[in-house]
């Protein structure tokens, strides 16, 4: 880690209105549509409770007590059982450019390697380049249509990392 009161860590309940506030933030900021997007998400003000179900993981990025960037896995929701999804990594514009994507992602799919998962999908918005660009640089590539049902239809752009 590149500054050592920054720390990636495991979820808590505590974390709830803060990523729930910083994911919305930054969906705002992206001008990306409010319906269609992790923005109305029924499980986005409880994820604490939401990642603690088998196969799923959720890490923060903290400064301190305050949450800059977050990311999670679970299983690819109606995909295949090997297929895990990279979901709601979203930072603040203080935490971008500074390496921690690159950590978050590899400590994600670390996770998603334990659990035994094969694959790791994900979905984004055609907007979102340094996003793409990150995902890209970490091996994913670009698939020609979504997997699964997340329910973000308004995210256009699909991503895969296969044997993880």
């Amino acid at each position: 880690m590149k500054n050592s009161s920054i720390l990636i860590r495991e979820i808590s309940e505590k974390d709830n209105i803060q990523i729930a506030e910083l994911i919305r933030s930054v969906i705002v900021e992206f001008g990306a549509p409010k319906v269609g997007t992790a923005y109305e998400d029924k499980a986005l003000d409880n994820l604490y409770r939401h990642y603690q179900k088998e196969g799923c993981a959720y890490f923060v990025l903290a400064d301190g007590d305050r949450i800059i960037g977050a990311a999670g896995i679970a299983p690819l929701q109606e995909g295949p059982s090997n297929i895990c999804e990279l979901q709601k990594m979203y930072f603040l514009p203080e935490a971008r450019g500074r390496g921690f994507g690159k950590e978050l992602i590899e400590k994600c799919l670390d996770k998603a390697k334990e659990l035994r998962f094969h694959s790791c999908y994900i979905e984004t918005m055609p907007n979102m380049l340094a996003a793409q660009k990150l995902y890209r640089r970490n091996g994913f590539e670009y698939i020609n249509q979504p997997m699964g049902n997340t329910g973000h239809h308004s995210c256009s752009v699909w991503l895969l990392k296969e044997k993880l």
